[in-house]
């Protein structure tokens, strides 16, 4: 299925990207700098919002038919990233070489996202940042909540691993990060199992 989910992923998230999605990733990613590195690149969209001035960009994106879109998006870059057909859990940099590491709409499908938390720590410098903006459980106890546990048996087989209820927040701070900002809305024009979101900064010392 992925080279399906890769070729109407863009499409696909249109609405949302209109709606708010390019807005956030704006706020968010277009203020760092240093270097850079976007676990789960996937067909691009990041690309746009990053600030022309990084000292370096590595995209990671493990899936080749994702990648084949990041590589063709990354041709008209001003930024010539590097491209790497790695996945979250083995990121190909040494200890403490990354200011920055971006995940957006990625941790709800690694397959280990603990592991991909260790992983990001372990790459980031003293002081360096998490950034990220992910879609995550509903509130405890809630009928949306009650929908996504129903539905997400079938969703993480139909779409590429994706989970409907990880509590993305919970894992970072368990992982040993510290939630620097964190802003919980919905996310517009998404489907409605999928809309509930957070995104922000998460710190290590």
């Amino acid at each position: 299925m992925s080279w399906l989910l890769a070729k109407i992923y863009d499409r696909f998230m249109q609405k949302s990207e209109q709606a708010c999605l390019s807005e956030w990733r704006r706020e968010l990613i277009g203020r760092e700098h240093g270097d850079v590195l976007e676990i789960g690149a996937g067909t691009g969209a990041n690309l746009a919002h990053y600030s022309p001035k990084l000292s370096r960009l590595v995209l990671c994106e493990p899936d080749r038919h994702m990648r084949r879109s990041l590589v063709a998006r990354a041709a008209d870059s001003v930024l010539h990233p590097e491209i790497l057909a790695a996945s979250a859990e083995r990121l190909p940099c040494d200890a403490r070489s990354i200011d920055v590491v971006v995940s957006t709409l990625v941790l709800c499908s690694v397959p280990d996202p603990e592991l991909t938390l260790r992983e990001v720590r372990r790459v980031l410098r003293p002081g360096g940042r998490l950034v990220f903006i992910e879609h995550v459980a509903a509130a405890a106890g809630s009928p949306r909540l009650a929908w996504q546990e129903r539905i997400e048996p079938l969703w993480v087989r139909m779409v590429a691993g994706c989970h409907l209820t990880r509590r993305t927040d919970q894992l970072m701070q368990r992982a040993g990060f510290e939630i620097v900002s964190l802003t919980r809305e919905s996310m517009r024009k998404a489907l409605p199992f999928v809309r509930p979101s957070i995104r922000g900064i998460a710190s290590v010392a």
